[in-house]
């Protein structure tokens, strides 16, 4: 299997997909027709981590004299030469290498070669020493129990301890990891009559519109990366969006895509720039109006961390699963039990969901939102007459347990809920985002010499190795060149990386969800928290009866230490 590289942040990552060729009922290992690997990550959240760096250099280390001779009647008297060792300081230099983990250098000069003691005050509460011969670099490394803001102090003892001479330096280190605080359903943007926009107009062609997030809505000035639903109407040509951080470089990869006449909603996951801005991008040859919903954002302190879950399905009204049989009338609503059933503990605050509406009799919107609230003035799936269509949703959890999901059009239609991951105080995963990259193309035959995903079969693709601290991706999924009605299913693989490479693995079978469904001649996106299981393998399968062009983007990273 051969891979290529390509650069996420400052660092390189490795990455490796396979292509099984045969159906999803028999095992195949990757395909002899040139199936290779592509850019993804073994160890992606190490590499974001790696972008956060901090120091203090030597020179302001503060020195501390061993006490005058009057006070230190009760102290045992100073090694020889200990109080000239004028030279005694320390220079700190920290790297995160996962969400809550740093790794601490500290340069430590003297001018005697006798032996140091070096206590480090973690700043949350703990610390640790060490013992040291004369000047050199000594590396620690400390995993903090919760995301956040910490001050490092490092003191370097002369062989007197306390009684002698010593050097302290101290630096700031913030977690690169952030955890998850749900929010209420609201419009934040809508270019259609100003909201949140300087005036009512389209976001024109090959332009770009900003989302103001931080202090807005209750959302704190801190804040480091926020949950959108961004809708894209009343378009009249083909185009994407790009959602990314103001201030930033726009990234080539794209997050709703969209043809003429179409109304298509996409869940984002995106970074606030410095300034607490969003940037919406129209790569398009005509304007398009915008529509950005939070529900949810991520700060660096202590709130609820995520956990993957297998997808599951908890709603389907055509077989009465979780809800009364039969279409959900128009402008009417269900609950569900969400929190202390079916794996999700009692103490959800949020949960991540995959909703797809189909057998609409004409066109339409859902609303997902926390029980114990009026259905907000926002939208999860827009739809047409006679269209299934998906989007992921990331939705709080009522007092009860429970949410809403209302059906916002006139006229019938039939609901899916599939879950995928929840948000708890006791969760261990924190988010870091990555500068977005895309994964695969299958249109791409210097990356992808096999072509389109066949019908029925899947690719795998590793972003982690076995036992890897990273639990879960955020992706963007687009599937493009369809020649039929269908459905791609995105689940954790069983299978261990060798097992592929030694043709041993075991075909995986697609569970009974789906991730995002499409009918011929679309092009179709959907975000995807796709959990990484026991082996850090990640299958997407083609579940229909045409070829299909798949396109995987990056986004980010859950990880648990």
């Amino acid at each position: 299997m051969r891979s290529r590289r390509l650069v996420v942040s400052a660092a390189v990552i490795a990455a490796g997909v396979g292509f099984v060729p045969g159906g999803m009922a028999r095992a195949a290992g990757p395909s002899a027709d040139g199936a290779h690997g592509v850019t993804s990550s073994k160890d992606l959240a190490r590499t974001a981590a790696n972008a956060f760096t901090f120091g203090s250099p030597a020179d302001r280390s503060v020195r501390k004299a061993p006490p005058a001779a009057g006070n230190r009647a009760a102290a045992a008297p100073p090694t020889s030469g200990a109080a000239a060792d004028a030279d005694l300081k320390v220079g700190l230099s920290g790297t995160a290498t996962s969400a809550r983990m740093i790794d601490l250098k500290s340069e430590i000069t003297s001018s005697l070669g006798t032996q140091l003691t070096v206590v480090t005050d973690w700043g949350d509460g703990t610390s640790s020493s060490e013992v040291t011969g004369g000047s050199g670099t000594m590396t620690s490394h400390h995993l903090y129990a919760e995301v956040g803001s910490y001050t490092v102090r490092v003191t370097v003892y002369g062989p007197d301890g306390a009684a002698g001479v010593s050097a302290t330096n101290e630096m700031p280190f913030i977690t690169p990891g952030s955890e998850f605080t749900p929010h209420s359903p609201t419009r934040l943007l809508d270019s259609r009559d100003g909201t949140g926009a300087v005036q009512a107009a389209q976001v024109p062609a090959w332009g770009e519109t900003r989302v103001k997030v931080a202090g807005n809505h209750g959302i704190p000035a801190d804040v480091a990366a926020v949950v959108l639903n961004v809708t894209v109407t009343n378009t009249r040509a083909a185009g994407h969006v790009r959602a990314y951080a103001d201030g930033t470089e726009r990234p080539t990869t794209s997050n709703v895509n969209y043809a003429a006449g179409d109304s298509v909603p996409n869940l984002v996951i995106v970074p606030v720039g410095k300034n607490g801005y969003v940037n919406l991008y129209n790569s398009g040859e005509q304007g398009v109006d915008l529509i950005a919903d939070v529900t949810g954002y991520f700060t660096r302190s202590s709130a609820s961390g995520y956990t993957p879950t297998d997808p599951t399905r908890f709603v389907d009204t055509r077989e009465g699963l979780g809800t009364s049989r039969g279409p959900v009338p128009g402008q009417s609503q269900f609950g569900v039990q969400i929190a202390g059933t079916r794996g999700i503990p009692a103490g959800a605050k949020a949960v991540a969901l995959n909703v797809t509406v189909t057998g609409p009799r004409a066109a339409g919107h859902l609303t997902v939102f926390p029980s114990g609230q009026a259905a907000p003035n926002t939208s999860n799936v827009n739809f047409g007459g006679g269209q299934t269509i998906a989007n992921a949703v990331i939705v709080p959890v009522g007092a009860d347990g429970r949410i809403n999901v209302r059906n916002g059009g006139w006229d019938p239609a039939d609901v899916i809920v599939d879950v995928v991951g929840y948000y708890s105080p006791d969760g261990v995963s924190a988010y870091i985002p990555v500068r977005p990259v895309r994964d695969l193309d299958t249109r791409n035959a210097s990356q992808w010499p096999s072509g389109p995903l066949k019908a029925g079969r899947y690719i795998y693709s590793t972003f982690g190795e076995e036992n890897s601290t990273a639990t879960a991706m955020v992706l963007n999924t687009t599937v493009t060149n369809t020649g039929g009605a269908g459905h791609l299913t995105v689940a954790p693989d069983p299978n261990a990386l060798w097992q592929y490479e030694n043709r041993t693995h075991t075909p995986p079978v697609a569970p009974n969800s789906s991730t995002l469904n499409w009918t011929a001649g679309k092009t179709v996106p959907n975000l995807v928290q796709a959990s990484l299981g026991a082996n850090g393998i990640v299958d997407f399968f083609n579940r229909s009866g045409n070829s299909i062009d798949l396109v995987i983007d990056v986004f980010g990273v859950y990880d648990k230490r």
